[in-house]
């Protein structure tokens, strides 16, 4: 098959069937206040769907800890307000006859590049309470602290189940609370979510998987997300070698993770090219585990996402060099980010041949839920 047909084809995860391999990555959007989903973030997600996206997977929404949120109009994922506005989502998604799962999510340390003078109703949380340059900015979290929070997870995947969402994405990645206990720099514990291999700091996100898998029917697919890299440092990895990547996914596996969600700036980009000077992040989750794996980063453009937050525009990109990886089978689904924040027909649009109505992304999209 060529690499729009495989783009354009079914695909299936656990119990859930997927119209096609197109899935909305997640953005955070901050357009629900107080922390509630609004009916134009129903129709903001609905009109996703309504043009064929496969999967939406939304915007990060944190879990119950009151310092799970760094922004205060950020979506929450409990509260009776808050959880009945993600049932008016998740109703109007499928109305549409889409696929929808939330991102659960904690920030952790991670202060707001947008709204930095925020603070929530209870300090910041971390691992050992040092920020991304290592200086103290709190105290580490108690073990009824990570207890709570792994239960907050759990609690939030059973509420998806129970609204009607088709699975449930964790979010391992870009700094936030679970990615800042894979890091030593971060994770200075020595009691058992601590220690000097990555396998040992690895618990509290086998924990989490562990809990969400004993909250949730057998079949409910699982997703997730993880980063190599920090928005502070482009070029730290979480694993320095394809081995110890194996070792890492490989315990996440054994917990529960269903899929992997790779996350890089670009995907045509490398993860190990000491190894291979072409195999991405995705590319290798695949090739180690063999489990869905989901690729994501600047797919369609020809900027970062990094680049869109400082202030610049990305044009349309060729989509050649995605097709070739499909058809190479370096990973199952593919996550488009900006170019569908951008236009909710994106999809169509490519599948159609449509690619020269493709417009440019300029950053005042991320200015209103269009």
């Amino acid at each position: 098959m060529k690499g729009l047909d495989i783009l354009s084809s079914p695909y299936r995860l656990n119990t859930l069937d997927l119209p096609n391999r197109v899935v909305m990555a997640p953005m955070t959007r901050s357009f629900s206040p107080g922390g509630v989903p609004t009916e134009d973030v129903a129709a903001y997600y609905r009109r996703r769907a309504e043009k064929g996206v496969g999967l939406v997977i939304t915007e990060g929404t944190g879990v119950g800890r009151q310092a799970s949120v760094n922004e205060p109009d950020v979506p929450r994922f409990y509260g009776e307000a808050e959880l009945a506005g993600w049932k008016r989502v998740v109703d109007e998604v499928h109305a549409a006859g889409g696929r929808i799962v939330p991102q659960l999510w904690h920030v952790g340390q991670k202060r707001s590049s947008t709204v930095p003078d925020w603070v929530p109703p209870t300090p910041y949380e971390s691992p050992s309470g040092f920020d991304s340059k290592g200086k103290r900015v709190g105290s580490p979290m108690s073990d009824a602290d990570i207890a709570d929070t792994i239960d907050s997870f759990a609690r939030a995947a059973a509420d998806a189940e129970r609204l009607g969402f088709d699975g449930v994405e964790v979010h391992g990645a870009h700094g936030y609370l679970i990615n800042q206990f894979f890091f030593d720099d971060l994770n200075r514990r020595v009691d058992g979510y601590g220690g000097k291999t990555l396998i040992e700091r690895s618990r509290f996100a086998s924990d989490i998987l562990k809990a969400i898998r004993r909250q949730v029917s057998r079949g409910f697919p699982v997703i997730f997300r993880l980063s190599q890299w920090k928005p502070q440092d482009f070029n730290v990895r979480i694993a320095e070698t394809p081995d110890a990547l194996e070792q890492l996914l490989s315990v996440l596996i054994e917990a529960g993770a269903d899929a992997f969600h790779l996350s890089q700036r670009r995907f045509w980009e490398p993860a190990f090219p000491e190894f291979d000077r072409e195999l991405n992040f995705a590319g290798w989750a695949k090739k180690l585990t063999g489990i869905t794996s989901i690729t994501v980063g600047s797919v369609g453009l020809s900027g970062d996402v990094y680049a869109s937050f400082a202030g610049e525009s990305s044009r349309p990109a060729p989509l050649d060099l995605l097709f070739a990886r499909l058809e190479r089978g370096d990973f199952d689904l593919v996550a488009v980010g900006r170019a569908l924040l951008q236009d909710p027909a994106w999809l169509e649009k490519v599948l159609l041949g449509r690619t020269s109505e493709l417009n440019e992304f300029t950053p005042q999209a991320l200015t209103s839920l269009s």
